[in-house]
């Protein structure tokens, strides 16, 4: 099997475990709230990525960090995306919340503009605006807050926490990327689940159940099935370029679409479908863009070592 066979078929995978993973916590969120289901699925993780760290040979230095607050930081931001999106499953379909959060990669070149310094030129603009009208197309007759003539806020509420989940998960992305700097993949993911399992502790004051047996092993499966998603993306990325298998992320919403109409009973609308295609079309364009930014990085760097 070549690499490239190789890393796309794990980036399939882990598009599929995290789906499922997206589907047991909409399966468990009518019992129980988003701060639970959060730690379950941040602390069962943990042991497998530790079994992985083991296997690897990497468990000793693969949990070194030099940059402690850069974690917290990073838990922080990743946390709250991550229970943004839990509680959105609990009011709107799982493609239509999908669909939503397929806003990340859009914000992360407006955040990178922001905050890391990246030139953003009009090609790339372009893509963001394209992506950003995509996500009002979603969420437009949400936010109107009337549907077939009943007020239904709880559908704005959940369209809102939805693109909230987008844009925190688009600041941990800026995060991740100077993490990188100094720490290894495996240290990040670790101390993720470890600071998403405490933040996610804190909520059980607030409203924690004790579930039933089959919503109990449904959150368990959801921390095990997202961390074994978590190892698969992090390995498709390794050895190739990340331009290759970015795209394949997009497989998720044809099973989004899939699971939802098959478990949840939910029918698309043509404008959410419609939204869906231009904030797909705005993120391949962006991932096209970085491959041909990173051909010309590529080609700079040899004439400047001529140079120097």
């Amino acid at each position: 099997m070549s690499p490239v066979t190789r890393a796309i078929l794990l980036k399939l995978g882990a598009v599929t475990a995290f789906i499922v993973m997206a589907s047991l916590v909409k399966a468990a969120s009518a019992e129980v709230p988003p701060g639970q289901t959060v730690f379950f699925r941040a602390f069962f993780g943990i042991p497998v990525i530790l079994t992985w760290l083991a296997v690897a040979g990497e468990l000793k230095t693969g949990l070194k960090t030099d940059n402690p607050m850069g974690h917290l930081w990073r838990g922080i931001v990743g946390t709250s995306a991550m229970a943004m999106g839990f509680a959105a499953l609990g009011f709107l379909p799982l493609s239509e919340v999908k669909a939503i959060q397929y806003a990340q990669p859009v914000l992360v070149v407006v955040f990178a503009a922001m905050f890391l310094g990246e030139v953003v030129r009009i090609f790339r603009l372009t893509a963001v605006f394209l992506g950003l009208t995509g996500v009002m197309v979603i969420m437009w007759p949400r936010l109107t807050a009337f549907s077939d003539g009943a007020l239904e806020p709880l559908l704005a509420l959940g369209a809102v926490l939805a693109l909230g989940s987008a844009i925190m998960a688009g600041l941990a992305h800026v995060f991740v990327r100077k993490l990188t700097d100094t720490e290894p993949t495996s240290a990040i993911v670790f101390w993720f689940a470890c600071t998403a399992s405490c933040l996610a502790a804190l909520t059980a004051p607030f409203g924690w159940v004790w579930p039933s047996t089959a919503v109990l092993f449904m959150m368990i499966a959801s921390g095990v099935v997202g961390a074994f998603g978590q190892i698969m993306l992090t390995a498709s990325y390794r050895g190739v370029d990340v331009s290759v298998v970015a795209p394949f992320e997009y497989a998720s919403i044809l099973l989004a679409l899939l699971i939802g109409y098959v478990v949840f009973d939910e029918v698309p609308t043509v404008q959410m479908l419609f939204g869906i295609v231009l904030i797909v079309a705005a993120g391949i364009l962006i991932i096209w863009r970085e491959r041909q930014l990173g051909k010309t990085r590529a080609k700079a760097r040899p004439a400047m070592t001529r140079q120097g």
